[in-house]
């Protein structure tokens, strides 16, 4: 089986050759785009889920809209087309036609459409359009809708899973009878992703808001979720937004209150997306392949039987039948690899590639023996089991390890967090260490970008627990009030 290149010889290109060695994804003939291969959508559709299951936990109900917006409804909203306007993709005709010299097609001039439709890259206008038909009343209110649905926004550099021209999300929309509801729904679908990203995909996040730069383009305020990778750069792992009443405005809808008025919708969106794979892969992976937090594992535990003949494999496969219905009773998955075609060696070095959390090892002395070896990936540690009790055996196994994987991307994660008190720090930490810098800002837009000219970080999040503190901002000398999270990103 092929190796990897190290984490530490060329970080980019160990994560590259992961994705596609370990049969994840792989680029396609699109410019930018991906296939997601089963394994890597397997993964995505663990997510997707117990992602839908906590949205529907807290009220939320799936619908579906169109893929194709008219240009209009993008331009109706003046931060929100600024803010994305680079990024679209537009469709201009609806129709090709062979060309003249009959060596291929060309689009139809004679068709082209009245009005051009953007490809979506986000879906709050052609929503908001649709929600002023269903909004009348103070009755119709809380809409607490999601989708799950692909999107498009032309990056011109792309990287699978991170950065990719289409990629797959869930996009939640809702709208409120007030300020108060609608921040209050933004606040829990954030402690919703902390939930997920903490408990199954074991990454620990700081909570916090975005600076008035990084917002999400039409929001008053952009709530995020940051982790951090083992190269010492952020991701941001889950955004949600209170929009106000931007979009209501825009699209002009409104509700009649208890006391007959008019009133403008208040609204929010929130989602996350298939980067969050990316983010498992560079939080928790190692030389030897994935490392995969149990309760993300498309497969949470491996067989492999070691025969030499098929009276052998007979024997082993009762015991691994058990044990497969054991492990399934407890809600675990399970795979029996009894495939003659590939050898004990080739398997091991395949499962550990991908990722899986445990392998359970069989052979003919194990039998007599009335033991299995176990394999666990997060440490690449064996130990002997007896055969009693098993499956308890293992299913509190993966719990130590789900919590395992968590804490040293906790320790990693707290390692790379420096308070700094001056400019020059705090470049020679970004450039020799890397991670979350805790810095004083003054608040200024121009401050945060010539920062971002000058060293390529960004104030990934003003943390939602971080106190109120007198300094200096580090490049204006100006005075402030709290320290903010920098970091260069992914």
């Amino acid at each position: 089986m092929a190796t990897l290149t190290s984490r530490e010889e060329d970080y980019s290109k160990w994560y590259n050759e992961l994705v596609i060695k370990a049969d994840m994804a792989e680029n396609s003939g699109v410019r930018g785009c991906m296939v997601i291969k089963p394994y890597g959508y397997a993964i995505w559709e663990k997510m997707q889920r117990q992602l839908d299951q906590m949205f529907k936990d807290t009220g939320h109900e799936n619908a579906y809209f169109p893929l194709f917006i008219p240009k209009s409804y993008l331009s109706k909203e003046s931060d929100h087309v600024e803010g994305f306007a680079k990024e679209c993709a537009v469709v201009t005709h609806y129709r090709l036609k062979n060309s003249p010299d009959g060596n291929g097609v060309q689009v139809d001039p004679n068709a082209k459409l009245e009005e051009e439709l953007i490809v979506r890259p986000t879906s709050e206008t052609i929503i908001w359009n649709t929600y002023k038909n269903w909004i009348k009343s103070h009755r119709d209110l809380p809409i607490l809708i999601n989708q799950w649905a692909n999107v498009v926004r032309w990056e011109m550099r792309t990287r699978l899973f991170l950065r990719t021209a289409e990629f797959l999300w869930q996009e939640g929309h809702t709208a409120h009878v007030s300020r108060e509801e609608a921040i209050d729904e933004a606040e829990k679908m954030l402690k919703v992703y902390t939930e997920f990203v903490e408990n199954f995909m074991a990454i620990p996040v700081i909570q916090g808001v975005k600076s008035p730069a990084e917002r999400f383009a039409g929001a008053e305020e952009t709530y995020c979720i940051e982790a951090m990778m083992q190269d010492g750069k952020a991701l941001q792992a889950g955004t949600s937004h209170f929009l106000g009443q931007n979009f209501a405005k825009a699209f002009d809808v409104k509700y009649q209150s208890k006391e007959g008025k008019q009133e403008y919708v208040w609204a929010t969106s929130w989602g996350v997306s298939t980067r969050l794979i990316g983010a498992l892969i560079m939080s928790h992976s190692d030389n030897n392949g994935l490392v995969l937090p149990p309760n993300i594992a498309p497969i949470q535990v491996v067989i492999v039987p070691i025969h030499r003949n098929e009276e052998q494999l007979k024997a082993i496969s009762e015991l691994a039948v058990i044990l497969t219905s054991q492990l399934k009773k407890m809600g675990i998955s399970v795979k029996f690899d009894d495939r003659i075609e590939y050898k004990p060696g080739w398997k091991f070095n395949e499962y550990e590639l991908k990722g899986i959390p445990v392998r359970v090892t069989i052979g003919p002395k194990d039998l007599e023996n009335k033991q299995v070896e176990i394999a666990r990936r997060d440490k690449l540690e064996k130990h002997q089991h007896s055969i009693d009790r098993l499956a308890e055996h293992i299913q509190n196994l993966l719990l130590d390890i789900q919590q395992n994987i968590f804490n040293k991307a906790k320790l990693h994660r707290d390692s790379l967090i420096t308070e700094v008190n001056s400019y020059e720090e705090f470049k020679k930490i970004l450039d020799e260490k890397g991670g979350f810098i805790s810095a004083h800002w003054d608040g200024s837009v121009e401050v945060e970008e010539k920062i971002k000219a000058e060293t390529k970080a960004t104030i990934r999040c003003i943390p939602l627990d971080a106190k109120e503190e007198n300094g200096i901002c580090i490049y204006s000398g100006n005075p402030s009030k709290r320290r903010v999270l920098f970091a260069r990103a992914y």
